[in-house]
């Protein structure tokens, strides 16, 4: 009889500390931001200033679109003689490097990586050459809104701003994908956390198809780790703001199917683990305290929170007998069942919210399985170009 009252108790504490657990990464965390900003005045930009921009292009085997990435480029909403274009090609084995040779705009240049390094490795040697104030790192695919380098370049008014992140804005084109609505609702949870840090102090992460950095504050990377998340690191590191500024958008096509989103969660999973203990003093607090709870409260725990929901799970089959521990382990295996159908079956094509039980699976799926790569000692330089 003790033993099973014992048992029970266990069962119970795991369960409640599993759902604080999540119900922090979710919900708790936004809502702690939310109310910390409200005791924080804005900070005032001077949108007039044009430092010396230098756009870095990786590309990887893109010569269906690297001329039309170069001409939106140039024709974006900034002075002529402020910009340059450099396209970094990654051992690229189709034309791209010929097409960029062949544009006869003298502010766009080439450089090649041989060997395929990978995109962190890219961006390491294009810095080198660029002539900019400012480097600003985006990908062959993103469409940036006319004005993104306008309102990007206004923060660096500002001396203690040492990186600037733009926004994502994610489309399904085709309305197709599984995964779709599920990427646009938690990249517009991911913009209002970054709006909220930004108010506050600073981010700890960019986005990877739109940020920048001062030249003069850019830390060569290892080539496993992702530089969107690590870079900013090391900017604060240095004694700088990175700030995020939401009117810089950046327009990307959700992936086509659930096993691409899979296959490109694991691996940023992966390079982001690898890319913070690459910085284990940003994880302990001390100069950096503030980023520190940062990372642990909106990467660590995330990245932790399927394990969570393991034991929520298993937890609450073990409670069976009482009614509320019985719904929330029917609701949770409904749940699960809804995003395992709509894997196997296109049911989002009719209704379109059931992506997002299968998006929410994937997340931490993905999360798990990076976890595992890396005890595994697996690194992602690389990446595959997809195109239809």
């Amino acid at each position: 009889m003790m033993h099973a009252i014992k048992w029970h108790g266990v069962a119970e504490l795991a369960f409640w500390l599993s759902v604080a657990i999540v119900f922090y990464v979710y919900t708790g965390y936004g809502l702690l931001l939310a109310t910390l900003s409200i005791f924080v005045r804005r900070r005032h930009q001077n949108p007039e200033h044009r430092p010396f921009l230098s756009v870095v292009i990786a590309a990887y085997n893109e010569e269906k679109g690297i001329r039309k990435k170069i001409e939106q480029t140039l024709d974006l909403d900034y002075p002529a003689d402020r910009l340059e274009i450099i396209v970094a090609s990654d051992g690229s084995t189709d034309r791209t490097d010929e097409i960029v040779t062949s544009m006869q705009d003298p502010r766009v240049r080439l450089i090649r990586v041989e060997g395929r390094k990978g995109k962190t490795a890219a961006q390491n040697e294009a810095v080198k050459i660029c002539k900019g104030d400012v480097v600003v790192f985006s990908d062959a695919t993103t469409v940036y809104h006319p004005q993104a380098l306008r309102y990007i370049a206004a923060n660096y008014h500002d001396p203690t701003v040492g990186a600037v992140s733009g926004r994502y804005q994610y489309f399904d084109a085709q309305g197709s994908s599984p995964t779709g609505l599920g990427t646009i609702a938690f990249w517009n949870y991911e913009n209002l956390i970054k709006v909220l840090q930004s108010k506050i102090r600073t981010i700890s992460g960019c986005c990877g198809c739109i940020y920048s950095v001062r030249r003069a504050l850019y830390t060569p990377l290892p080539a496993e780790v992702i530089s969107d998340l690590v870079q900013p690191l090391h900017v604060i590191r240095q004694g700088y703001r990175v700030v995020f500024e939401d009117r810089a958008l950046a327009y990307e096509e959700t992936t086509r199917s659930a096993n691409e989103e899979f296959s490109m969660r694991v691996r940023v999973v992966t390079r982001g683990i690898r890319g913070l203990l690459s910085v284990p003093d940003m994880l302990v607090p001390g100069k950096h305290t503030w980023v520190c709870f940062q990372l642990w409260s909106h990467k660590i725990l995330r990245w932790l929170i399927p394990l969570a929901l393991s034991v929520l799970w298993g937890s609450s089959l073990l409670l069976w007998n009482q009614p509320t521990y019985r719904f929330v382990f029917m609701a949770q295996s409904c749940f699960y069942i809804m995003a395992v159908l709509t894997y196997f079956i296109p049911l989002h094509k009719r209704w379109k919210v059931l992506g997002i039980p299968l998006y929410f699976c994937i997340l931490n799926a993905a999360a798990l399985c990076s976890v595992v790569e890396v005890l595994r000692g697996k690194k992602y330089m690389v990446w595959e170009t997809v195109r239809t």
